[in-house]
């Protein structure tokens, strides 16, 4: 074979090996990946963070890729160890993973324009209940079990769990509204936005608590703080007003408006209130 016929050979073979490798750098680099407790069944969450996925690889021009836990206990172990550089938690999560982890805040929820929200304890309308006193002995529906920052807020309104007459766990506030106002309970807690839609209609707020953190995008330590200005900034940039935009928000959550600024301060105020549950 002459050198020349040898030449050509090896130049297509150079060719064809090096094209995967030279191609594009969002194609090779490793996937960012994206946990979150699933708070819907697994197809549903696929459904409701997949948009906000898409929109991140094009931002980001990398690759993101989900990764469901089946519990909390799950999806903290997996951004505090590195298992997913992002997750989607509530402010009790990022709290555990960020003492566990040293995880760090990307951006936060904002709600019918709040980033911020209430937890209060309702009694029916023309209940005898007036005051967290009244409480005494009486019967109490509480939402998700897991929900630990429910029995925090009623326990941090001065109300011990064990002075109650019973208290149950209902899943859904949709559950605890129709409970309360049936009667089958004295009283129970709801987030804000569900209380004043019920305000005056067969509820009455008794007690709110103080503003609290929402839920939260939180990023794993080995995250660089080059890669965690990007992520804020993506985070940030989703803006309503775009229709665009909109879509991926409210996949998420139809109650979002999108996701602002915060700081690790801005949770302490969670930390104490779960404090008297962590001895």
């Amino acid at each position: 074979m002459s050198n020349r016929l040898l030449t050509i050979i090896y130049g297509l073979v150079s060719t064809l090996v090096l094209v995967p490798i030279s191609g594009n750098a969002a194609e090779t680099e490793k996937p960012l990946r994206f946990g979150s407790v699933a708070m819907d069944v697994p197809a549903k969450m696929h459904h409701r963070l997949t948009p906000l996925t898409q929109y991140l690889s094009g931002k980001l021009k990398r690759p993101v890729t989900l990764k469901l836990s089946q519990n909390m206990p799950g999806a903290i172990d997996d951004v505090s160890s590195g298992a997913v550089e992002l997750a989607y938690l509530t402010p009790v999560a990022y709290i555990k993973s960020h003492k566990k982890g040293k995880t760090r805040l990307v951006a936060k929820t904002v709600t019918k324009g709040r980033g911020s929200f209430q937890l209060m304890i309702v009694v029916k309308e023309n209940s005898p209940i007036k005051t967290l006193e009244d409480l005494k002995g009486s019967s109490f529906a509480f939402g998700d079990k897991a929900a630990l920052l429910q029995r925090a807020v009623v326990v941090g309104s001065g109300v011990k769990l064990e002075s109650l007459g019973s208290y149950e766990f209902l899943g859904h506030y949709d559950n605890i509204v129709r409970a309360v106002l049936h009667g089958e309970y004295d009283a129970g807690i709801l987030k804000d936005t569900k209380a004043f839609k019920w305000k005056g209609k067969g509820i009455r707020i008794l007690y709110s608590s103080d503003n609290l953190p929402p839920y939260n995008i939180a990023a794993s330590n080995n995250v660089s703080d080059e890669q965690l200005a990007q992520l804020k900034e993506a985070f940030l940039s989703l803006d309503a007003k775009n229709e665009k935009h909109k879509k991926i928000i409210k996949a998420l959550d139809k109650k979002y408006d999108g996701f602002a600024a915060t700081s690790n301060a801005e949770y302490d105020v969670v930390r104490r209130l779960v404090a008297p549950f962590s001895k």
